[in-house]
């Protein structure tokens, strides 16, 4: 069988994983998952995680009979970077190109797909968590501005509200006293097919909305908890910066629980991180397909039988 590799993308709540999973089964692929947080332990609803089968067979993480990597592998008490990613990435392709079967690459992440496909390469500067710490209390819009001023290039192309960028563009001009070199390309030497899920705008934002309140219904609020609870209680012992870091909802959550009281707990709040939750997840989503739109490579798809189609045909190329 010719090495090729198919990667599906798109918005949050597009329905990528289904996807992934139905075009395994009928192409004889396994699945690596491209999510910068359902790499971590712990962060399972708030994510969309699949759920993994009940089965006693522990060599890995399956879904509906389908190999999984790249989930679950990583403690939330620590950072788990894009170099680490890419590097587990490559390995687990190759693994799945041992067993004759078609890597899947699938997720919402485009900055991790982009490192893996492009061969993208990271600056090697180490992490200095002196100066994480003290960056960490600045705003996105701060961070941003201290950007612009030490190096005006990389603040144009860097995402203005992504603070975890930020902090790292800055620690490397500040560890190496140079601006951020410019971007190493070593793309992927496999042929590979992009397809993105493309949705129109009310309908992903039905979407996003009851996907939301399933989550809570699934226990999202619970599962922030769990991540502050100390591990002697079961939990993780996070700080409420540390899980605010997670996202969205985990930030709003964590949020909404920092403020709860006997006193203050009443329907009212819990109406608020819904609406809010909601509302600036959706517009997560069209940063995402802004981010996705760059890229001339993708296929859009709106259905399944499209997306068949085009990998029943790159396949026989």
């Amino acid at each position: 069988m010719d090495k090729k590799i198919i990667v599906i993308l798109g918005p949050t709540a597009s329905g990528k994983s289904e996807l992934a999973v139905k075009l395994a089964k009928n192409f004889n692929g396994e699945i690596i998952s491209a999510d910068s947080r359902q790499i971590y332990k712990g962060l399972d609803i708030g994510t969309g995680k699949v759920k993994k089968d009940k089965t006693k067979d522990k060599s890995g993480y399956y879904y509906k009979g389908i190999k999984h990597y790249l989930l679950s592998l990583a403690s939330p008490k620590r950072r788990f970077t894009v170099s680490q990613y890419k590097k587990l990435a490559l390995r687990a392709i190759e693994e799945i190109f041992k067993k004759g079967k078609i890597p899947i690459i699938c997720g919402g992440t485009g900055f991790y797909i982009q490192a893996v496909v492009d061969g993208i390469t990271m600056p090697e500067v180490p992490p200095d968590w002196q100066l994480r710490k003290k960056l960490e209390k600045k705003s996105p819009e701060e961070l941003y501005q201290m950007l612009k001023k030490m190096d005006p290039k990389r603040a144009r192309s860097i995402e203005k509200k992504n603070k975890r960028r930020l902090i790292r563009a800055i620690e490397i001009i500040t560890k190496t006293k140079k601006p951020v070199p410019p971007v190493k390309k070593s793309p992927l030497s496999w042929p590979v097919l992009m397809i993105g899920i493309k949705k129109e705008k009310e309908e992903l934002n039905n979407l996003i909305k009851n996907r939301f309140l399933r989550w809570i219904d699934e226990g999202l609020i619970k599962e922030v908890q769990k991540l502050k609870k100390t591990t002697h209680k079961g939990g993780y012992g996070l700080s409420w910066k540390k899980i605010e870091e997670f996202g969205i909802h985990y930030r709003i959550i964590a949020e909404y629980l920092q403020k709860l009281s006997k006193k203050n707990k009443n329907e009212k709040n819990y109406k608020e991180i819904v609406e809010k939750s909601i509302k600036e997840i959706q517009n997560y989503a069209k940063r995402q397909m802004t981010w996705f739109k760059k890229d001339k490579r993708i296929h859009w798809v709106k259905n399944e039988r499209e997306a068949e189609n085009l990998v029943k045909h790159f396949l026989k190329e």
